[in-house]
């Protein structure tokens, strides 16, 4: 069986983690099997919203921790391994950010450390009711640095500093209060839910939404003169598509748009 399943459907494409054993950790394999279906989805013109989930009884454990206690077998103690390790890891989650289409984490079980990372990393997150939330590395002695990344730019700083340094994890109801995800809903509702929301997504302009989403991530880490500059030269080009002109005179004249990529 394959560490990571890819099935397409349509404009969507769903990718769950398969190593239900290990509970879904990002194992050196899993770390690059993600990235690999990541980057040809990346290339893709037909698919243009991603699901990510997972099988067993949670979505992901984080990191590997007995693959990286077999890293410190090397001679320099594991520090070679560590830093390729956590540098593959940002790779991910950077690549993740990047990629043209929106994706959707669909977590159930628990999410800790890396794991917590990955749903913070993703565009959009659907809970099952009861998910656990946590960045406890802290609790066997490892602060989770990295994914504190993530974190801290889905949550209030307090609130991130607050996870990270007592281990404590955080149920759905409090994930959507902090905007760690959007919705929770019972776990038998779960596929349904993210699958409406990756249909509604589909049916946009697929070029305005990949305008979007990458001008999103660019502007919110620009002081806010610098963002409106920015934006506004996105506008411009995203107003310059002639499906955009489309669903402008589509809307004034109360029709559907006919657009080249429908």
């Amino acid at each position: 069986m394959p560490i990571l399943e890819r099935v397409d459907s349509g404009a969507i494409t769903r990718l769950t983690l398969n190593t239900p054993e290990k509970l879904n950790a990002l194992s050196d394999a899993m770390l690059a099997a993600l990235q690999s279906e990541l980057l040809s989805i990346a290339d893709s013109t037909d698919i243009r919203v991603v699901i990510l989930a997972a099988n067993g009884k949670a979505f992901c454990a984080g990191h590997d921790l007995k693959e990286m206690t077999h890293g410190r077998q090397a001679a320099d103690g594991g520090k070679a391994y560590f830093a390729d390790l956590f540098s593959r890891c940002a790779t991910l989650m950077t690549t993740i950010r990047d990629l043209p289409q929106p994706v959707i984490a669909q977590p159930h079980g628990i999410a800790t450390a890396a794991g917590c990372q990955l749903v913070a990393t993703c565009d959009l997150a659907i809970a099952a009711e009861g998910t656990r939330f946590g960045v406890n590395g802290v609790n066997i002695g490892l602060f989770c640095s990295t994914p504190m990344v993530a974190l801290s730019r889905n949550i209030p700083r307090k609130k991130a500093f607050e996870m990270l340094t007592t281990g404590r994890f955080i149920d759905t109801s409090r994930a959507i209060e902090l905007g760690l995800i959007n919705d929770a809903v019972p776990y038998e509702e779960l596929e349904q839910a993210t699958n409406e929301l990756a249909i509604t997504i589909a049916s946009k302009l697929s070029t305005a939404v990949r305008i979007g989403k990458q001008a999103f991530y660019r502007q919110i880490e620009m002081p806010l003169d610098a963002a409106y500059d920015y934006t506004r030269d996105v506008m411009v080009e995203n107003m310059m598509d002639s499906d955009t002109a489309e669903g402008i005179s589509a809307f004034i004249e109360k029709r559907p748009p006919s657009w080249s990529d429908s």
